[in-house]
This record gives structure tokens, sequence and C-alpha cells, in this order.
């Protein structure tokens, strides 16, 4: 699928399969132009799951967000026009987790099941399992 089409959700035409707001970060992987006002664009999905990588292990060092409840409730509040309870619940379902279970942030199954799931929220379409690995690898460095 080419992904450039409109028919593919933006996440995934901006390899930003977590939809990684813009900000001030300088990511490694960030494609040179960034046309998409709102949300970073990669040169590569393996670039974007990388990120969220990064991200979710910030949420856990730096917040304490280590289930699923406490990680979706920072990346996608309700203040934000999201419906979380949902998010929430489609992960966990996803995953095979419960809400409030610790995701082990070292553990590569549980990551890449986590990222996968979310990304699937975000995007309306399952991950490729290949990609999110390869933002694993990227993000072990």
């Amino acid at each position: 699928m080419n992904k450039e089409t409109k028919n593919t959700p933006r996440g995934l035409r901006n390899n930003n399969p977590l939809n990684i707001r813009r900000s001030a970060d300088l990511w490694q992987g960030l494609r040179k132009e960034q046309s998409d006002p709102e949300f970073f664009q990669f040169e590569s999905i393996a670039w974007g799951y990388r990120a969220a990588f990064v991200v979710l292990r910030t949420y856990r060092h730096r917040y304490g967000a280590n289930t699923i409840e406490s990680i979706v409730k920072r990346w996608a509040p309700d203040a934000d026009g999201n419906d979380t309870e949902y998010y929430i619940r489609k992960v966990a379902v996803l995953t095979g987790l419960a809400r409030n279970e610790p995701v082990d942030d070292r553990n590569p199954k549980m990551m890449m099941e986590l990222v996968a799931a979310m990304s699937r929220v975000e995007n309306g379409v399952p991950a490729v399992m290949r990609e999110v690995m390869a933002g694993w690898n990227l993000y072990l460095g």
C-alpha cells in the first residue's frame, strides 16, 4: 500500500504509528521536511516505532507510568478529545494484559505487543510485527 494515499491512516502516512505530536524534540530518523503541522514525520516506520518505545520508557522513569491504564491516560487523555477509557480497554484486550498489570519495559515481547496494540487503536489497522520489531531493534541501538 502506498503510504501517501489519503485512505492510509495519518500515523502510517507519517511513519509515526503512535501519532507523536510535534514538539521541540529532535528525534532520530525524522524526515528533513515536516509538512504535518501537528505530528512528527519519520523516514521509516521503524524510526516511528523507536520513538514510541523511547516515549514509553520516559513515561515509566519520569512519571511512574507502568500499566496500560497509566500509560494511556498520559498518551491519550480525555482532555485532548480522546476516549481514554475505550483506548485502555482495547489495548488491554489486544495485549491480553489487565489494565493495571505492570508492564515490564525490559521485556521485548510485552513492549512490542503494547506498542502494536496502541498502533492499532491509533490507526485502526493491525501493526506489522516485523516493523514493530525493527523499531525495537533501533531502540536497543
